[in-house]
């Protein structure tokens, strides 16, 4: 039994649906631990998109369990949406989907509030999805949050929508939300998910005990963790490793391995400092050619150039064993790529990433410059031999800034466009084991 943690080490949008996607056929269970359906996982097989937003990734795999951990906030009609528009598409996750019965709900309630938070914030926003993520969490914090388990009780679940709803009614102005209707349409939500619940954390226990092994998904990004991201600009849960524990129910030791999934560029959605961001024509190539648009939101995300002290960040925070580098194709037509190796700040250089988000607005990127690859594309190689040098050489100098080794490289959107290395040995559950893949 190996179990493999994948997360994102930058501030989202890496690509992790892809990377779990591919690695899903190693492994018995794919487990989420964090976040709610403000996460966008695409995954491309045969050229077919499909975003998940609350599913791991694993779900298109047929024989694959897929867990929801008691760490995300669920929006039963997000994900009752999710479940139908895959079985539409042929996957069906009866007897494979099972959600903790620890996990806290959305409830309408939620949305509002975070739009009210946000047009108070004015200038100072955040840069939320507005989907009600943040105050599931707050209420999840001051313990009158309602969880999954509740819907078995529909006593006390009147009470408790009944308080929830009449409080949020006197916060939100002209709000007449009637918690009638919230309580029925949660007690028709309990009907259709009942068959899903379970004591995730013993099941992932007995599974382990069986011999079975996790793949462990994370969303979002190191550098949007509620704890170790750049706050006030992060999301609301730890989507760093220790989200990996809280969000299961399982122990550390349970973790064999960590890979930490970064772009060979750098991106960044919402609010919040980001030293290398470009803007002009080198910003909106990058963007269009990356297809640089919010999976869930559709927004524009901001781009920039790699960030080796972010990237090392991430590696300390989570203990990163090896990268999987994205989008390497992106950067295909580029004459020039740069790499930021340090920050000048206050006329020093530093090369730690700074805890402090309004020091990190100050910071200016140190870069250095490496040629680019062209007119010899990357785009849909498979073996990392076939590389052009010059790519190789990028690689190189990324793995020696950030610490440790690139063992996954992708070079297109599709599932298969994608290089695992055999000369890497620092993950040993990605050795091939042919009889496993699907």
């Amino acid at each position: 039994m190996m179990n493999l943690a994948v997360l994102g080490a930058q501030w989202g949008d890496e690509g992790k649906g892809k990377i779990v996607d591919l690695l899903t056929p190693r492994f018995d269970i794919v487990a989420r631990y964090q976040g709610g359906h403000n996460a966008g996982h695409t995954v491309y097989v045969n050229g077919r998109k499909t975003v998940l937003r609350l599913i791991p990734s694993g779900i298109l795999h047929p024989r694959i369990v897929c867990i929801i951990g008691n760490g995300l906030v669920v929006d039963p009609t997000a994900l009752f949406a999710e479940v139908d528009e895959l079985l539409n598409n042929g996957v069906s996750v009866e007897n494979r989907l099972f959600v903790s019965d620890k996990a806290h709900l959305i409830l309408p309630y939620h949305r509002d509030l975070d739009l009210l938070s946000e047009a108070r914030r004015g200038e100072r926003k955040i840069g939320t999805t507005s989907r009600g993520i943040g105050p599931a969490y707050e209420d999840k914090i001051a313990r009158r949050g309602i969880r999954v388990g509740d819907l078995a009780d529909p006593a006390a679940l009147e009470q408790n929508v009944r308080d929830n709803v009449l409080a949020r009614n006197r916060l939100v102005q002209d709000s007449t939300m009637d918690w009638h209707a919230v309580l029925g349409q949660l007690l028709e939500t309990g009907k259709r998910l009942k068959p899903m619940v379970r004591d995730v954390s013993l099941m992932l226990h007995e599974a382990m005990r069986g011999g079975k092994s996790i793949l462990f998904e994370g969303a979002q990004g190191t550098l949007l963790d509620i704890d170790h991201g750049t706050y006030p600009y992060v999301t609301s849960s730890n989507a760093s490793i220790g989200g990996v524990c809280t969000g299961l129910g399982v122990g550390p030791r349970a973790i064999n391995g960590v890979m930490g999934v970064v772009k060979a560029y750098t991106t960044r959605v919402g609010e919040g400092p980001m030293p290398t961001e470009l803007s002009g024509d080198t910003a909106k190539r990058l963007r269009d050619v990356g297809n640089e648009y919010g999976a869930v939101t559709g927004r524009p995300r901001r781009v920039g150039w790699y960030d080796a002290v972010a990237a090392r960040y991430g590696v300390r925070i989570n203990g990163l064993d090896a990268l999987a580098l994205t989008k390497l194709d992106v950067l295909d037509d580029l004459d020039r790529i740069d790499i930021c190796t340090a920050y000048k700040v206050h006329g020093r250089t530093v090369t730690d990433f700074p805890s402090d988000a309004a020091l990190l607005a100050s910071c200016e990127p140190v870069y250095e410059s490496m040629p680019g690859w062209k007119p010899t594309p990357t785009k849909g190689i498979r073996r990392f031999e076939d590389l052009p040098e010059a790519a190789r050489r990028y690689i190189a100098r990324l793995e020696e800034v950030s610490g440790i080794p690139a063992a996954i490289v992708s070079t297109g959107s599709d599932r298969d466009d994608t290089i695992i290395r055999d000369d890497i040995n620092a993950l040993p559950m990605l050795a091939l084991d042919s009889a496993r893949l699907s």
